[in-house]
């Protein structure tokens, strides 16, 4: 399976940004409203600056308190960001989130952003194929 065949399934289309000078508070609440786990931070839309996810946001909470919701989400935001091409396998995406420890990974053509794939749409589609081919097999077991 292919990244772009799980962007196909997925149930929010498009990718979630916001400016690198929205605050940290106005980002947790941008969070909670659209009840996702990360924000792609970009000034122009198309171009990654960063990615600002939950994790960052209670990191920096539980490091500084909460004068840091005041603070703008590229103080805080992670600058080294993978990406994935709508062609790559969703067994490789997914070993390297799990390598890297990180949930989210904006997907590029061309160059330009044109989605973003988490853990949990890769885990839903693999668990989906898994089972798919597990009928199949008992299909062929059965001899149907």
């Amino acid at each position: 399976m292919q990244v772009h065949q799980i962007l196909r399934e997925k149930l929010v289309p498009g990718v979630a940004t916001i400016p690198p000078e929205t605050s940290v508070a106005d980002a947790a609440a941008e969070l909670s409203a659209r009840r996702i786990g990360s924000l792609v931070v970009s000034g122009s839309g198309e171009r990654v600056e960063g990615i600002v996810s939950e994790r960052d946001i209670v990191r920096e909470l539980g490091r500084r308190g909460p004068k840091c919701l005041k603070d703008p989400v590229a103080a805080i935001m992670t600058r080294r960001i993978q990406f994935c091409a709508l062609e790559d396998s969703a067994d490789a995406v997914l070993a390297r989130m799990t390598e890297g420890r990180f949930r989210h990974m904006p997907v590029l053509e061309d160059g330009r952003m044109v989605a973003i794939i988490s853990i949990g749409d890769v885990v839903k589609a693999r668990m989906s194929e898994l089972a798919m081919e597990k009928a199949a097999l008992e299909g062929m077991i059965m001899g149907h």
